[in-house]
């Protein structure tokens, strides 16, 4: 009987997840091009790919850890050419939105991987940022983009990055920080971040995923981020735990990612359930779900079942969630009515 007990309660939690607004914070654009669409940009811009077909592909992503990835993620990108496969791809993202019930996301994009091969900058933008407008006015989907720089990069790269988003600011709210981050620290960025501050951009960096606890403190101390991405590392420091709890600072975690990046060997070791009991803003992310296997929806249903997340734990992280934005109060407010109509909804369910 408990067995047959614990099945109803994870179709109800699988039926709670598939209905909940969603907010999605980490999501790197170049990271949801999935194989099919690799190939048919291929064919349009006439890349050579170095994999014989989508099988192919996907027996590629059996990654050893992240720079493994990067070395994929990397080449996939050179079939990004124009402004239409920018389009192509963000639109792609936007219906993957629509389906798992996304109402907001923050995107990043990592303009030197394409401006470092002679795509223009403007190209880019202009791509993602249409396809983002279209989500708006078709699907209502809010959304915010944000420029990474590519930490394995130089900090004189950054800055020659940063001035060319200057002329874009009404399209991009902040930036980033991500790329390999073992021996690349955050303190290498800090003039890059005080700049991006001084010209109105707010800041995020990825910290505490292969890196140490204390690139989150550099994170937090010298770029000054209002979110750390990932940060799932933060638990070897116990005083940055309180920290990150007393100054409820987000952590925007991606739990299949951390496991197909070997940062964790199983989901049931994540660390996500034990950051949300100690008080911590976590939210649930899919990093580069074309890569990782699922994008947030499959992210939360997976992470459940894995660690035995409850209703209220769903609850919190979608607030969190909201929380940690960058919308307006307004638009928190609304997104906050529509957690509390399918929160009774989720209750009634399991009543």
């Amino acid at each position: 009987m408990r067995g047959i007990a614990m099945i109803g309660i994870a179709v109800m939690h699988e039926s709670a997840i598939a209905r909940m607004p969603k907010v999605e914070l980490h999501l790197h654009i170049e990271g949801s091009l999935e194989p099919e669409l690799m190939f048919a940009l291929a064919k349009r811009n006439d890349v050579e790919l170095p994999y014989a077909s989508i099988e192919e592909v996907r027996a590629a992503y059996d990654f050893s850890n992240l720079q493994s990835f990067l070395d994929i993620y990397y080449a996939g990108a050179l079939v990004l050419q124009t402004e239409q496969d920018f389009y192509d791809l963000t639109w792609a993202y936007m219906e993957r939105c629509q389906a798992d019930k996304v109402r907001h996301t923050e995107i990043f994009f990592d303009a030197q991987t394409h401006t470092d091969r002679g795509v223009a900058f403007e190209t880019v933008v202009k791509g993602i940022t249409r396809a983002l407008s279209d989500g708006r006015e078709r699907m209502g989907i809010s959304s915010h983009l944000i420029l990474c720089f590519l930490r394995h990069l130089s900090a004189e790269a950054a800055m020659t990055t940063l001035e060319q988003a200057l002329p874009y600011r009404d399209h991009i709210i902040g930036v980033g920080l991500d790329s390999s981050e073992k021996g690349h620290p955050p303190e290498k960025f800090t003039e890059v971040f005080d700049r991006a501050r001084g010209e109105g951009f707010l800041t995020v960096a990825h910290a505490g995923e292969e890196g140490p606890a204390a690139y989150i403190e550099q994170a937090l101390d010298l770029l000054k981020v209002q979110r750390i991405d990932h940060g799932v590392r933060c638990v070897e420091d116990p005083l940055l735990v309180r920290r990150l709890q007393k100054e409820q600072i987000p952590l925007t975690v991606c739990p299949l990612s951390n496991v197909r990046l070997r940062v964790f060997d199983r989901l049931a070791d994540h660390n996500l359930k034990h950051l949300l009991d100690a008080g911590l803003c976590v939210t649930v992310n899919s990093d580069d779900p074309a890569y990782f296997g699922g994008y947030i929806g499959q992210n939360l249903l997976e992470t459940t079942r894995a660690l035995n997340l409850d209703l209220d734990d769903l609850e919190r992280l979608a607030r969190n969630a909201v929380t940690a934005s960058f919308l307006d109060d307004g638009g928190k407010e609304d997104l906050m009515i529509q957690i509390d109509q399918w929160r009774e909804q989720a209750g009634q369910g399991c009543g």
